[in-house]
């Protein structure tokens, strides 16, 4: 058994690379998205799912709650970082071209000291609810969330290596036990030849 980290499909805000509105919904992209990743986690089987409680999250989760029949567990310790001020701002009008600089403080959102911390607090719930489950933990959340788990909180096998981001609907396993170790990382393999065309925005 193991923890697997989804992140929510496209939305528009990824496509036109956009600092997206806590409330953006999937598009019509990351709706048959989220088909195809249930689809492939029913397969591995599923315990319990843990998930954000934002639109694009929640709408990715819904299709396996509906083929396993068990309900969402939402806590917003899962939330993608909270950008502030600049929600709605398209990439090209900010100052490297992206909001994902070291040096971004956004007004009204979020530090990247305050963001990291809090994700480690939210990795802390999806252990606690890991050790509650039986059957695989699939937690649905956000690109950064992954990225900052990534990155700062547990080890990734020999080869593997933080992406540049996460793609929608990735599906990354962490080992079990501790360390947790990551042993598959960023895999789409659910989405055959759409995989190409995935959207560049990573939030």
């Amino acid at each position: 058994m193991t923890i697997v980290l989804v992140r929510h499909g496209e939305t528009a805000g990824n496509a036109s690379r956009v600092v997206q509105p806590a409330e953006t919904p999937l598009n019509e992209a990351g709706l048959r998205q989220a088909e195809r990743v249930a689809e492939r986690l029913v397969g591995m089987g599923v315990g319990h799912i843990l998930c954000s409680d934002l639109p694009r999250a929640r709408q990715t989760a819904e299709p396996l709650a509906r083929r396993t029949g068990l309900a969402l567990d939402f806590d917003s310790l899962l939330h993608e970082r909270n950008f502030g001020d600049l929600r709605g701002t398209p990439y090209d009008e900010l100052p490297d071209g992206h909001p994902f600089g070291p040096d971004l403080d956004p007004p009204n959102g979020e530090t990247w000291a305050v963001f990291h911390k809090r994700v480690a607090q939210a990795f802390a719930l999806i252990v606690d609810r890991r050790k509650a489950t039986q059957g695989n933990l699939i937690v649905v959340t956000h690109g950064l969330v992954l990225s900052s788990i990534v990155e700062h909180l547990v080890p990734c096998a020999a080869g593997l290596h933080p992406p540049a981001k996460f793609d929608n609907v990735s599906i990354t396993l962490l080992d079990d036990a501790p360390p947790h170790t990551v042993r598959l990382l960023n895999d789409c393999a659910h989405l055959g030849t759409d995989r190409a065309n995935l959207a560049d925005g990573a939030a």
